[in-house]
């Protein structure tokens, strides 16, 4: 079951979670500069530069919004190819028809 989760997901599941939350946090502050947030693309940079000048709660929370702004189109668009690529005929062969070494 561990390797099917392992071939399903594209890895360990704690790396591929991890992959998400950083693409996700990416994908949302591209989106919100191409003006997907209610500020302007020059306010968003600062507000940027100012979080990790700060690095205060404010910030975790602006974070957040992002994460959730990007997983939106990340988690989707990420489950669609995983099922994609899936196997199509993932039934068993028939008893008779395995080879025993």
């Amino acid at each position: 079951m561990n390797d099917t989760m392992n071939r399903f997901l594209g890895g360990p599941p704690l790396a591929v979670a991890g992959k998400l939350v950083l693409l996700s946090v990416l994908v949302g502050v591209v989106l919100a500069a191409l003006g997907l947030d209610p500020r302007n693309i020059f306010e968003s940079l600062h507000n940027i530069v100012r979080w990790f000048w700060d690095l205060g709660f404010d910030a975790v929370v602006r974070l957040w919004r992002y994460f959730l702004l990007g997983a939106a189109i990340v988690i989707p668009v990420w489950l669609v190819m995983r099922l994609a690529k899936a196997p199509r005929d993932r039934s068993p062969a028939p008893i008779n028809d395995r080879k025993v070494p």
